[in-house]
């Protein structure tokens, strides 16, 4: 009995680690940076490089709001749209976002005849 105990308590922490799911650590997804302001400006980055093009998949978003005249929201395929900060706020915020396959724009609602941007997600 106390065998059959062992050995159930150390398959299921062995599937806890292979999920990644162990000791409350949260599943890692790749970083997206989005910048809007101080001036009339707004980004998308991976790492060092302006987004054009993506996988389909789950991604962290930082997004950086550096400006209380600017926001930033993001419009894509089949609907989505996401403000993910409005005015007046300035801060950072994270969120996980899921991408998937068509075209997407980043912009400020308040300017967004100026301030925005596009990417692919295949």
């Amino acid at each position: 009995m106390r065998l059959s105990f062992v050995l159930v308590f150390a398959a299921a922490l062995v599937a806890a680690i292979v999920t990644g799911s162990a000791l409350g650590r949260p599943d890692v997804h790749p970083a997206l940076v989005g910048t809007v302001g101080p001036g009339y400006t707004i980004k998308l980055m991976q790492g060092s490089k302006p987004v054009k093009s993506l996988k389909a998949g789950i991604y962290t978003l930082v997004i950086h709001d550096k400006a209380s005249v600017h926001a930033f929201s993001l419009d894509g395929p089949n609907g989505f749209a996401k403000d993910f900060t409005t005015v007046p706020f300035v801060g950072t915020k994270t969120v996980t976002v899921t991408l998937n396959a068509g075209t997407y724009e980043y912009y400020c609602p308040p300017h967004e005849s100026i301030m925005f941007g596009h990417f692919t997600a295949s």
